[in-house]
């Protein structure tokens, strides 16, 4: 297909993605920019978002790569839920949302009816929110979960969720790949206190790296901007993507 699905991006890591006749919100944080505190210390969210939860329309699904830190899923994200029919997320964050939550294990798979037939399949893809081995990662950080969206006539779309490991990425490129849109999460997280300050989730380098393994015809990046903790934003992802030859992939997304 050439026609590209519509994408709005709102700041952090919520986009909204209309797909197959469904629209499909990533980790919702909507609140006013102010400080949560966190185990071990807090975060800054430094801008509001583009757009106010009642501004979005109908959301039949939100895909949520967890529901541990408030960049990922805030107050307003959190209040939001129970007007969705359907929250995917991990296997513990079902469990601690309760009604209306479904999680997804590695490589496990979900079918949604499209209005007007057919059906979309969501299939829960592995991340890890750290360095080193999942084992020893989530202890500290927790579960994660990226998504993958195919359906007959419809390209294929990857979320990666808040994911460090291209590993992993070359595990769900072989597995999917090619894909037309991947919604990568970015900003190059890092604190002194975890993991002696590596890397928690890509730099602007290994998304454009990601992009390249994964044959994405389109990058559109999030969670980069919006939150203090962010050490790399725009900037460094369009350095980035031109110096690898990707600039014509790389898609800041219509705001708001």
């Amino acid at each position: 297909m050439t026609d590209q699905i519509p994408v709005r991006v709102f700041g952090g890591p919520t986009a909204l993605i209309e797909y197959g006749g469904l629209r499909f919100l990533t980790d919702p944080t909507f609140d006013a920019p102010g400080d949560y505190q966190v185990p071990g210390g807090r975060l800054t969210k430094t801008a509001p978002a583009a757009a106010a939860p009642a501004g979005l329309g109908r959301v039949d699904v939100v895909l949520l790569s967890h529901d541990e830190h408030p960049d990922n899923l805030d107050t307003s994200g959190r209040a939001l839920l129970g007007d969705v029919p359907l929250t995917l997320t991990t296997p513990g964050g079902a469990r601690r949302l309760g009604d209306g939550a479904r999680g997804l294990a590695d490589w496990e798979s979900i079918e949604l009816e499209r209005p007007g037939g057919g059906t979309i399949t969501v299939t829960g893809v592995p991340a890890v929110h750290g360095p080193g081995p999942r084992e020893e990662v989530e202890p500290i950080t927790g579960q994660v979960v990226g998504f993958v969206l195919i359906g007959d006539g419809l390209p294929t779309v990857y979320v990666s969720g808040d994911n460090a490991s291209l590993d992993l990425v070359k595990q769900i490129a072989g597995r999917f790949g090619p894909v037309d849109t991947a919604i990568v999460f970015a900003g190059a997280p890092r604190f002194p206190v975890l993991f002696g300050g590596a890397l928690i989730v890509l730099d602007s380098g290994q998304a454009a790296e990601a992009a390249t393994i994964l044959g994405a015809r389109r990058v559109i990046p999030v969670h980069y901007d919006s939150w203090a903790h962010f050490t790399e934003g725009r900037d460094e992802l369009v350095a980035a993507f031109t110096a690898a030859g990707l600039a014509d992939r790389l898609d800041l997304g219509d705001r708001g």
